[in-house]
């Protein structure tokens, strides 16, 4: 018996899916060849949340995964319920995966008595014991820094840029595309996009915190040229909306958006809808009931799963990026 099969009998990989996304949760599942814990999770009149998982997990290896999604308070409190019911249920590892970790775009502290909840956020998380985060494109990579444990932080932009290479709408040294960075902090995201197709970039000269439709200067040339906008996140729509008129204002040929979370808040699918977009390319790292005409779901499932699997068989995660960086 080798190293790894003595790991399996001693320590199963036992996965459980709470309902910030069931249907990733099902994905991912089906991807490891393990069935999902039956977890019995039951919110009270009042809004309290109880918990019961459905058999035992006393020397496993436990995963759970939950997408911090809206409802975000009511999804963050029921994964940490669910994480104190493993701890005294004297798992041996927990480990949780995240999609999408609500709360990383407070990352820093930019005005007077502000708070940090992002680092809050990874206190409330290893209150419980866990041994290991997994996430999808965090807002800022350094939150792994918040972490007193280890944090796998996988990128699923290599995925939406495989997307556009296997359908044509971008191909390597085509000097007809330019992708475009909503605002300056974008830029190494945009840059380290256009990698894959060895395209050069733009910046919308969107200065301030505040986003808003209105048009504005351009950096570097657009005209004539097919723009993929580029984001980790779409929230209310409005940066979009903006950049898009920006880039059309500045002669662009067709625009394309590229972002790995989808929060689609407020009227951001009437906003999408509007804008003259030929195509919106997400994952599904976040679950909605509606999603805007022209937009495209690429699941991260087998990118979670195979993380999931690396973690718990001991092997290097380096290998995922190694892989994804043989595609620039």
């Amino acid at each position: 018996m080798d190293k790894e099969e003595l790991h399996q009998l001693l320590h199963p990989m036992k996965v459980i899916g709470l309902g910030g996304n069931p249907v990733l949760n099902e994905k991912i599942a089906q991807q490891l060849h393990q069935p999902l814990i039956e977890t019995a999770v039951h919110h009270f009149s009042d809004g309290e949340i109880q918990v019961n998982i459905g058999e035992s997990v006393r020397g496993c290896d436990v995963f759970v995964i939950q997408s911090i999604q809206d409802p975000v308070n009511e999804n963050f409190m029921e994964l940490e319920i669910v994480l104190d019911a493993l701890h005294r249920a004297s798992a041996h590892n927990v480990n949780v995966v995240v999609p999408y970790l609500a709360y990383s775009r407070s990352d820093t502290k930019t005005r007077s008595r502000e708070p940090i909840t992002a680092k809050l956020i990874a206190n409330l998380l290893q209150l419980t014991g866990i041994d290991r985060l997994i996430s999808v494109d965090l807002h800022a990579s350094q939150i792994q820094g918040f972490y007193n444990i280890p944090v796998d932080h996988l990128h699923a932009m290599p995925i939406l840029a495989q997307y556009f290479l296997d359908n044509g709408i971008a191909r390597k040294g085509d000097d007809d595309v330019v992708v475009v960075s909503p605002d300056h902090s974008g830029a190494k995201l945009a840059r380290n996009f256009g990698q894959y197709f060895d395209a050069p970039i733009a910046i919308v000269d969107q200065r301030g915190a505040r986003y808003d439709t209105e048009i504005h200067d351009m950096i570097g040339d657009v005209k004539g040229k097919k723009c993929v906008i580029v984001d980790d996140l779409i929230d209310t729509g409005s940066r979009i909306a903006s950049s898009t008129r920006s880039v059309m204002a500045a002669g662009a040929k067709k625009v394309y958006v590229a972002a790995t979370h989808a929060l689609l808040s407020k009227n951001a699918n009437e906003t999408l809808n509007e804008l003259p977009i030929e195509q919106i390319v997400v994952t599904d790292t976040i679950m909605h009931k509606n999603y805007p005409d022209r937009m495209v779901r690429i699941s991260v499932d087998q990118l979670l799963a195979r993380g999931m699997d690396y973690v718990y068989n001991d092997r290097s995660i380096h290998q995922i990026f190694d892989e994804q960086n043989r595609l620039k």
